[in-house]
């Protein structure tokens, strides 16, 4: 007998075809970008505590920036408007420098999208032009930060100086490989220059409605500068000449050759045609970097217009040495360093010479690498005795392991290639690199530091 239920059961039915659904049809939660959101949020939050800008800006926080400040007018008691924090400008360059942000347009355009530049920022105004003034008008107040640095670590016991090793790291310029001109050619270009420069002064007298006092004044600023670096082309014209012979002049007479007239770029007179790792020819500077091999830790910058090392291991030494108040132990470079007459100078100051002797030009002679030549110096006999032995060649190995590793990191920063013109921003821009390469290496260290101590 069939069970009673309570309730009547329904019938069952034979299951309906789907129907597809017409999007006209569908009911949809849509986008509506119109509305206004009202969120407490704060900057604070939006940056993790193990951040790395948080250990920028605590490293910052510890140096002393005063050299920073010198320049401001705003002061207190005083009229005028406040100006950004000096402090905030540095620590976005170097945060930006640290991810290879090399444009102030980029880093601009960062401190409003990018949560970690806008915390280093805190809300106080910027933009592209404060940015890229503020790169290149503090250079000695870099030069001073990059002395504190390695003091510091010093004190700490992180940068010994026991070997010190140099390179240089041709870096494409800024100019145009087309904006190379001879005498004739910037005779010329400097007279257009100084006639626009003219008539821009004469458009002040009668100003044209359409045109703002802002943009008159850019464009006399733009026609200034242009004439400025076409008198600056052909300043170095003769010195320029004067490399090109000394060079014809170390050749062998059958691959000697006429030496042509010289030609320099009108829109970065300091900039020279250099050949690149890569084989090529292009418009570069020559970076100059020393750094201590035990902790990567850079001690030494400069800038070079000329293609070659030779003669460069001294000033940066000497540069060392004032930067830290004693001289390497040792110090390595390659061959385009070695130069007779600074390897002298090195030894003389107690400083040990590792570098890689040449061969004698003829083998008709009988000597060897380490045989002394004739008008060599002891200290220079010594260096060619001292390179043959195994240990000598097992210190010199330090030297690629330790700068070509920095020059991959400076490349990593943003020196592929420059943005600015002229030696002296340039020279501002690596000082920047440098900085912010030890600040790195201070917090690693650091933290290695503390974790041994803890393990």
């Amino acid at each position: 007998m069939a069970e009673e239920t309570l309730f009547e059961m329904p019938e069952s039915r034979a299951p309906e075809s789907v129907v597809p659904t017409r999007p006209e049809e569908a009911r949809l939660l849509r986008a509506c970008r119109e509305q206004v959101e009202w969120a407490p949020r704060s900057l604070e939050a939006t940056i993790p505590q193990d951040h790395p800008v948080r250990a920028i800006w605590a490293m910052l926080e510890k140096l002393d920036l005063s050299a920073f400040y010198t320049s401001i007018k705003a002061v207190l008691g005083r009229p005028g408007h406040p100006t950004t924090d000096p402090q905030v400008l540095l620590g976005l360059w170097l945060y930006a420098t640290a991810e290879g942000v090399g444009s102030a347009r980029q880093l601009a355009r960062l401190c409003e999208e990018h949560d970690a530049y806008r915390w280093l920022r805190g809300g106080v105004p910027t933009n592209y032009h404060t940015l890229s003034d503020f790169r290149v008008a503090h250079q000695a107040a870099l030069d001073s930060l990059l002395t504190e640095t390695l003091a510091s670590m010093m004190v700490e016991g992180l940068v010994t100086l026991r070997h010190v090793a140099q390179d240089g790291m041709r870096t494409r310029a800024s100019a145009g490989a087309g904006s190379f001109r001879r005498k004739e050619t910037l005779e010329g270009c400097l007279t257009e220059a100084r006639k626009q420069v003219e008539e821009l002064a004469k458009e002040r007298e009668h100003p044209d409605s359409g045109v703002s006092r802002r943009e008159q004044a850019a464009r006399e600023r733009a026609a200034r500068e242009r004439e400025e670096r076409v008198e600056e082309a052909l300043r170095r014209l003769p010195a320029l000449k004067a490399a090109k012979e000394r060079q014809s002049k170390t050749l062998s007479k059958n691959k000697r050759a006429k030496v042509s007239e010289p030609r320099a770029s009108t829109t970065d007179p300091d900039a020279t045609v250099m050949k690149m790792p890569d084989g090529g020819f292009r418009p570069a500077y020559n970076l100059e970097v020393a750094t201590d091999v035990d902790s990567q830790v850079i001690v030494g910058v400069g800038v070079v217009t000329t293609g070659s090392d030779g003669g460069q291991a001294l000033p940066v030494a000497e540069q060392v040495q004032a930067r830290a108040g004693v001289s390497p132990q040792a110090y390595l470079m390659d061959g385009g360093f070695a130069s007779r007459g600074d390897i002298t100078a090195l030894d003389q100051k107690g400083i040990v010479v590792y570098a890689p002797t040449r061969p004698p030009r003829t083998t008709t002679s009988g000597r060897t690498e380490a045989d002394p030549r004739p008008d060599d110096t002891p200290e220079v006999a010594n260096w060619r005795a001292r390179m043959q032995t195994e240990e000598a060649k097992e210190v010199y190995k330090e030297r690629a392991a330790t700068a070509e590793c920095v020059n991959a990191q400076l490349r990593r920063y943003g020196l592929r290639q420059l943005l600015v013109r002229g030696k002296s921003k340039v020279l501002s821009v690596l000082l920047l690199a440098a900085v912010t390469h030890n600040l790195l290496r201070w917090i690693a260290l650091t933290s290695v530091l503390s974790g041994a101590a803890s393990g």
